[in-house]
């Protein structure tokens, strides 16, 4: 049997990349760069299998440029830059790679927390600056982290995650989810249910974990952030269009909330100008699943699921299942 031909958009880790050298007949983009539609579209003609990015947006014209693909399939757990009705439409599977990124974003989601409660970004460009000439009791004050309030605005894979580091701060851990937890379960995981109106109000740290949908987009904006604590902050590890990117600017700016800790933008990689310049704004970019380890097995989660699909076979991680009813 031939082995299927399969276009990546950007190269992957070795590891994985070896593989699917192994396992098909590869075409990749081994620049450090996002390939335009039209690169794209070259690239797919005449392949069983596209594998891209999580920020490569994939409509129609990519599609229709090969109506024989069998599959694409994503690098990452966000597939809101692919057409999915499109695909669906034409009978093309979707996938992605839930699951392995739990712990690596959790830990990124604590890291930010850290970092901005702590003001540890400030301090280091404090002192990059050349600035730091004397201590003083009021240099960089920052929020007692330990027996603090943490509100998880949802509660999927990530926010569960959250809860034993939580836990091993000694935090009041209290939740808002659009389905409530059995109250046997809550108990177990140490957890306390609150409208979303007061997990804003209550939280010294709001962490963020909820799916990107229409139902979430620009779930926290003005109102949820006028809500906050002046010494609280917000952070943001799941999809950028959850928050209203300007709203939070204008009260990072006026000091209306403490600071926020942001690994994902409303429209990445384009931020809100003012975001550059804010000092009580922690910001890395879109790097929450970015350890060796991960990001090795989403590559192969990314196989995975390209490769049953170039056989004809259902994909373990389809997003668009209706194709196989």
């Amino acid at each position: 049997m031939s082995k299927p031909k399969v276009f990546l958009s950007r190269e992957m880790l070795p590891e994985c990349l070896e593989r699917l050298q192994s396992e098909s007949e590869l075409e990749y983009n081994p620049d450090d760069r996002s390939l335009t539609e039209k690169e794209i579209i070259a690239g797919v003609k005449g392949k069983d299998a596209l594998i891209v990015m999580a920020a490569d947006p994939v409509g129609p014209a990519i599609m229709d440029a090969n109506p024989e693909l069998k599959i694409i399939a994503n690098f990452g757990v966000g597939y809101d830059r692919l057409d999915v009705a499109a695909a669906t439409a034409r009978g093309i599977p979707i996938t992605n790679t839930p699951d392995v990124v739990t712990e690596a974003t959790a830990d990124m989601a604590w890291a930010l927390l850290m970092a901005a409660g702590r003001r540890i970004a400030e301090g280091d460009r404090f002192i990059r600056a050349r600035r730091w000439v004397t201590t003083s009791p009021r240099l960089f004050l920052g929020l007692d982290i330990a027996g603090a309030t943490l509100g998880l605005l949802g509660l999927g894979r990530i926010g569960k995650a959250m809860i034993p580091r939580a836990k091993g701060f000694g935090m009041t851990i209290n939740y808002w989810n659009r389905t409530r937890l059995p109250e046997s379960e809550e108990k177990r995981l140490g957890i306390q249910y609150v409208e979303k109106e007061t997990l804003f109000s209550e939280s010294d740290f709001v962490s963020i974990h909820v799916a990107l949908n229409p139902d979430t987009v620009h779930l926290v904006g003005e109102a949820e952030l006028a809500l906050m604590k002046p010494t609280a902050y917000l952070i943001n590890t799941t999809r950028g269009p959850v928050v209203d990117e300007k709203a939070l600017v204008a009260v990072l700016m006026d000091n209306k909330i403490a600071g926020a800790g942001l690994d994902v933008f409303e429209n990445e990689p384009k931020l809100e100008p003012e975001l550059y310049e804010l000092e009580n704004a922690v910001l890395v970019p879109h790097i929450g699943s970015a350890t060796v380890g991960t990001r090795t097995n989403i590559g192969m989660m990314v196989i995975d699921n390209c490769l049953a699909g170039c056989r004809g076979e259902r994909p373990p991680n389809v997003v668009n299942p209706e194709i196989y009813d």
